[in-house]
């Protein structure tokens, strides 16, 4: 399986399982991970971005080289994010991005936040976007950051066809009558994750309202325990190819992609 939504270190309101690189790429390979695209917790709140990225990088490397994948984190909000997009793929030689704006308080008609994609497009960065991390329910009500409105990226997708775009911890693809979701589920360049897909046959209802192509094996561990992702497959009514392109030949073509 390549797992395309797992995060180092700590989430920063309670201790998780998993939550050192160590443990974490030992528990993932024992499950049958042999890739993992990584973010970092430290990207919700710390103002370091560059700090941040440096360690995700160290860390891929030095604990899961040839494992982990790292995914660094560019807030469009933040002075000289230029220069962070620049590092990301120059001097820490990774293959995509990784943003969160509900934590860093932009919606996704933000134009510096356009912009970003523009420039990730023109360097074939894979942009990764957390439409969500913790439930509502759960959160701090003093340091809420609810869902992001996918809705935005609609038009905006249809105008950079070279994007390579992973919308991860999303949810309610299915049945949704939004002229701008209905038209990002059926764009060839936006992927889709599953780690937040819930209900009775919800990855078939996911592949029907997107496509076999364009879904993406994602456990967002180690904020969810691995095997609720294992299940989900396990009890759905896939084809043994739907299973195969869902688990890692999607995510596997969106490298080779980049890379071409």
């Amino acid at each position: 399986m390549i797992d395309t939504n797992v995060h180092l270190f700590q989430w920063p309101f309670r201790r998780l399982s998993g939550d050192t690189p160590e443990d974490l790429v030992a528990q993932l390979k024992h499950k049958g991970v042999r890739q993992a695209w990584a973010g970092s917790f430290e990207a919700l709140f710390c103002r370091d971005v560059s700090g941040v990225n440096a360690r995700l990088a160290a860390a891929c490397r030095d604990q899961g080289a040839g494992f982990l994948v790292p995914f660094g984190v560019v807030n469009p909000k933040s002075p000289d994010w230029e220069e962070d997009l620049r590092r990301c793929q120059e001097d820490h030689r990774m293959p995509g991005i990784r943003l969160y704006p509900s934590y860093h308080r932009y919606p996704l008609s933000d134009t510096d936040f356009v912009r970003l994609l523009t420039l990730a497009a023109s360097r074939r960065l894979i942009v990764q976007i957390a439409l969500s991390m913790e439930d509502p329910r759960t959160q701090i009500p003093w340091m809420m950051a609810m869902p992001t409105d996918p809705a935005p990226l609609g038009p905006l997708v249809a105008r950079l066809p070279t994007l390579k775009l992973v919308l991860l911890n999303g949810a309610h693809w299915a049945g949704n009558k939004n002229s701008d979701v209905v038209a990002l589920c059926q764009a060839n360049n936006v992927y889709f994750d599953m780690a937040k897909n819930e209900g009775i046959e919800g990855l078939e209802a996911l592949l029907a309202a997107t496509s076999p192509d364009r879904v993406v094996f994602g456990s967002f561990y180690p904020f969810f325990y691995f095997e609720s992702a294992l299940l989900k497959i396990r009890e759905s009514d896939l084809t043994a190819d739907q299973k195969t392109a869902l688990t890692e030949g999607n995510a596997a073509r969106l490298l080779l992609e980049r890379e071409s």
